[in-house]
């Protein structure tokens, strides 16, 4: 929590639940807030599950989804579920072994436009599940862009882009799995900042296609996650 509020100036508010959704029993979940919105949460997953970013896709049904999910060569993770005041959600797996949250919210919170930009999909073999997500949640994907060494492809929900493929990274034999894209004020400089706060720096990635690099690190808990401009 110390990690990103000097990383990206991020508030927190803790809730206390009685019913833990993610495990049972009393337990606390953090919300993680930045000028009012609230765009993430934090817990500690059940003795079964791996720690690291869930990105969350908004669907209609969330029972249908995670059926259908199946049928595409996906998997189901986490069975749905409902989080009291918050709404109902499962956690799945595509093709390539990335895990994706669905969700149907009950919540009166702001769409989060401050705290987060686009998602990324980093690809270990080069290979993107296009087809298991265009099926699953209707997504339009863009021609690919194509410069000498790399293929990019943005995914757009009704015309708004909301996330983009890259077929390779600076970072080496990782499996694939979708990133969060953290705006903060001066990109760089938090990038600097980093090793003093207990992560490690990992690269960057820039071309053409890209308006902004985007600069990758570990957090002080040794999870990945992206960071570009606000």
């Amino acid at each position: 929590m110390s990690f990103y509020q000097s990383l990206a100036a991020w508030e927190y508010v803790t809730e206390h639940a009685t019913d833990f959704a993610w495990g049972g029993g009393t337990q606390d979940y953090v919300l993680a807030l930045k000028e009012g919105e609230a765009g993430a949460g934090i817990v500690t997953p059940p003795p079964d599950m791996s720690t690291g970013w869930v990105a969350y896709v908004e669907v209609d049904d969330v029972d249908a989804t995670a059926a259908l999910a199946e049928t595409l060569a996906g998997q189901v993770l986490r069975p749905p579920f409902d989080v009291p005041g918050v709404g109902r959600n499962a956690l799945l797996r595509d093709p390539n072994g990335a895990t994706i949250g669905v969700a149907m919210s009950r919540h009166n919170f702001p769409v989060t436009r401050r705290q987060f930009g686009n998602e990324v999909y980093l690809s270990a073999d080069r290979s993107f599940p296009r087809d298991f997500y265009a099926r699953l949640f209707d997504w339009e994907f863009s021609k690919p862009q194509v410069d000498e060494n790399h293929s990019r492809n943005k995914i757009a929900v009704q015309g708004q882009i909301v996330a983009a493929t890259w077929d390779d990274s600076p970072l080496d034999n990782l499996a694939s799995r979708w990133l969060p894209t953290i705006k903060v004020i001066d990109p760089l400089g938090s990038l600097r900042s980093v090793p003093d706060l207990g992560g490690v720096k990992l690269g960057q990635m820039s071309d053409a296609h890209v308006p902004q690099d985007l600069l990758f690190l570990e957090d002080a808990d040794g999870e990945l996650v992206c960071l570009t401009g606000a």
